[in-house]
């Protein structure tokens, strides 16, 4: 705080006698030292809420580094996964195609109507296989 700014306070006046300058210097130095240890105070207080933010975003990104790690993790299975059930439906889709002549049409899977792509949603399994058509 700069040593002249007491010099704005409306209640500082100077009494004409010396006795009674002496009681108002005494009464300044209290109104000093009471505003220096309130702003202390604040300044205290300040530096404690912004140290709590601080630790709080550190957190934060602590636990979103923690949840991108596991979901970079779920992309990963899940790609994987697709590219297994694809591998499995290109193996069986010959398999289909030779129990034409043999189910009816509304069993059979068409290739063009559920395509297994990323980009669509979940794989539709539309037709039923039926298990003595397998049995070697």
């Amino acid at each position: 705080m700069a040593h002249g700014s007491d010099s704005n306070d409306s209640s500082y006046t100077k009494s004409p006698s010396p006795a009674g300058s002496s009681r108002q210097g005494s009464s300044d130095n209290v109104k000093k030292v009471m505003r220096r240890e309130k702003n202390r105070i604040a300044a205290q207080k300040s530096r404690m809420r912004q140290t709590q933010k601080a630790d709080s975003l550190h957190l934060e990104s602590e636990n979103l580094e923690k949840e991108n790690a596991a979901l970079r993790k779920e992309v990963k299975r899940l790609t994987e996964e697709a590219k297994y059930l694809s591998s499995v439906l290109t193996t069986h889709e010959p398999l289909c195609t030779g129990l034409a002549s043999q189910t009816t049409p509304d069993l059979l899977y068409s290739p063009h109507h559920h395509p297994v792509s990323p980009h669509h949603g979940a794989f539709h399994h539309q037709h039923s296989i039926a298990v003595s058509h397998y049995q070697h």
